[in-house]
């Protein structure tokens, strides 16, 4: 690679690598999963950046990349752990394969830790896309039209995801919160 395109790619890597990380670390809720898919991404997009068209802006190749990638990543640790606990069950081995979710988030310091951990688990139990519509809106501040980019739907498919997401929890968190 040139030395102008390295140089071009560490300024990229300046400009997004805390939004990528972010992003994912709210979709995983753990620090090391979530730098680990962050490196992925940006390992990624040095070896593709020449593939890249132009047809949509590259925040939003970005954000695609990151929330494509941690969804995967969420999907093969739930059939690991699934994994592990059937075999745990059957007895092929003495001990679960698992640790429990890491519910760290940078935001767990201010107060009102439980409400945050309470909103942070209904929030990974919404279906993917609501789940990716309300980060990228959230948690990066992103566009409806950005999100529909992404997402690669609709503005109106967006305003539906964000109001299914909202109305979920609405429904979740209010009586839960009431008996806190």
């Amino acid at each position: 690679m040139r030395q102008g395109s390295e140089a071009a790619f560490r300024t990229l890597v300046e400009r997004y690598q805390n939004r990528i990380y972010r992003t994912v670390l709210a979709l995983l809720q753990s620090p090391e999963e979530a730098e680990d898919v962050a490196q992925e991404v940006f390992i990624e997009v040095h070896q593709t950046i020449g593939r890249f068209r132009g047809d949509a802006a590259l925040s939003t190749w970005l954000y695609r990349l990151a929330t494509s990638r941690a969804l995967k990543h969420r999907q093969r640790a739930r059939s690991q752990k699934r994994f592990a606990y059937f075999t745990s069950l059957l007895g092929f081995d003495n001990h679960v394969l698992h640790e429990p979710v890491d519910h760290a988030h940078p935001q767990a310091q201010m107060e009102g830790q439980q409400q945050l951990e309470l909103l942070l688990a209904h929030i990974a139990r919404l279906p993917d896309q609501q789940q990716v519509a309300f980060t990228l809106r959230h948690e990066q501040e992103l566009s409806y039209e950005e999100i529909a980019a992404v997402l690669k739907t609709t503005v109106p498919a967006v305003e539906s995801l964000l109001f299914r997401a909202r109305r979920t929890l609405r429904n979740h968190l209010i009586p839960s919160l009431r008996h806190a």
